[in-house]
């Protein structure tokens, strides 16, 4: 017979470490614009591997829909770019389910490709965005609930990492959050790490990391190898970038408890933030904090009042809404009982009208004939449903393959 191939079920299941990770989602809304789009692609790099890299909103999506299918994807945080007419431009950092929500004001930016063709050096290949990156603070020790919640948002935006079973080779990028107290302003930066060995001439530098010497001005090998004692790039670094490494590194040269340093090779985008406002839910709760507009007591009062107003009223329209929906099915339903039992009732009589004129048949036979009739001389005509008529090519039956 006919081959069927099995449709084998494929088990989808995440590891635990995957599961647990923050994961994110970018997205833009209000007025269109170039700058605007590329910055979200460009802020969906920084939250690499855990976020949507191809996500494709629509104007006609709203954040309930985002938020409604959050919980299945283990979705925890939603950054939203926004634009106003007069161009000002903002980004809104969202906990879900539940918020907090907060608000910031983009004073400065610049996007990946400006940065990258900027600098000398550069850094860019896919490799680094298969780990997330490693995020360092700075200054955020102040006091006030603000700085509080920024630096807890911050942090909670990336995995946790676990200083004992932590491989280096994962950590190739970092993500600097630097808050200026004067400023009231957040400087947020991305670079990718490289790690190069220590204590050795420019010449060995160059074998060690598999580059081509140029030989025209040396008279022998041991010329090129013995010409600096240690590299020009390496006389110019800060003490504070050597390091002894733990483990070993995939990176050439680099063994472990071996002197190595740190280079900081500059991704993008780079942009400079203001907190304007913390809300207590998904962009609809109590403003906890804002920074242009102070409010009294009693105004807060006044306006939690007329809140919880309007959730009084949204609950009396879901519970219309819920009984209207539920005597809508229960008409339907008596609706449907009384259109079967009316089909039952017109079946019965036409049974009966066909019993009766097969008995006139049979009565007449014998009044005529005068014998009684065969059984199957007046049969009762059926009723069965035929058989749709089916081409020849779909009439062979197949086997069932076991």
């Amino acid at each position: 017979g006919r081959c069927v191939k099995k449709n084998k079920q494929i088990e989808m299941n995440e590891p635990e470490e995957v599961v647990r990770a923050p994961h994110s989602f970018v997205i833009h809304r209000g007025l269109p614009g170039e700058n605007i789009v590329e910055l979200t692609k460009d802020f969906r790099r920084i939250m690499e591997p855990y976020t949507a890299t191809s996500l494709k909103e629509r104007r006609r999506n709203s954040i309930k829909d985002f938020a409604s299918v959050a919980g299945a994807l283990h979705v925890s945080h939603i950054s939203i770019f926004s634009r106003t007419e007069l161009g000002a431009m903002y980004l809104k950092l969202c906990r879900l389910p539940r918020g907090p929500t907060l608000h910031f004001k983009i004073l400065n930016f610049a996007l990946a490709r400006d940065v990258i063709s900027s600098v000398k050096k550069q850094m860019v290949f896919e490799e680094i965005f298969k780990h997330s990156p490693l995020v360092i603070m700075n200054n955020f020790t102040g006091e006030g609930l603000q700085i509080k919640l920024m630096a807890s948002m911050f942090q909670n935006m990336f995995p946790t990492i676990n200083l004992t079973t932590v491989n280096l080779n994962t950590i190739r990028r970092c993500v600097c959050f630097n808050y200026n107290a004067t400023t009231k302003s957040i400087d947020v930066r991305h670079y990718a790490i490289r790690v190069v060995p220590l204590g050795l001439s420019k010449g060995v530098k160059k074998l060690v990391q598999a580059k081509i010497p140029n030989l025209s001005n040396c008279e022998n090998y041991s010329d090129f190898l013995t010409k600096t004692a240690v590299s020009e790039s390496e006389a110019e670094d800060d003490p504070s970038n050597c390091i002894t490494l733990s483990q070993k590194l995939s990176s050439r040269g680099n063994y472990e408890k071996s002197n190595s340093a740190i280079k900081l090779h500059e991704l993008g985008p780079r942009l400079t933030l203001q907190l304007i406002k913390i809300e207590d839910g998904l962009l609809d709760g109590n403003v906890l904090y804002h920074e242009l507009i102070h409010k009294s007591d009693e105004e807060k009062l006044k306006i939690e009042k007329i809140r919880q107003e309007k959730k009084k009223l949204k609950e009396m329209r879901k519970k219309v809404q819920t009984d209207n929906k539920t005597l809508k099915e229960k008409k339907k339903e008596e609706l449907k009982k009384k259109s079967l039992e009316g089909m039952k009732r017109a079946k019965g009589i036409i049974a009966e009208d066909n019993d009766d004129v097969a008995d006139d048949d049979s009565q007449y036979y014998r009044e005529e004939v005068g014998q009684e009739p065969d059984k199957d001389l007046f049969q009762k005509p059926s009723f069965k449903r035929k058989k749709p008529m089916r081409p020849a090519y779909q009439q062979k039956r197949f086997k069932k393959s076991s």
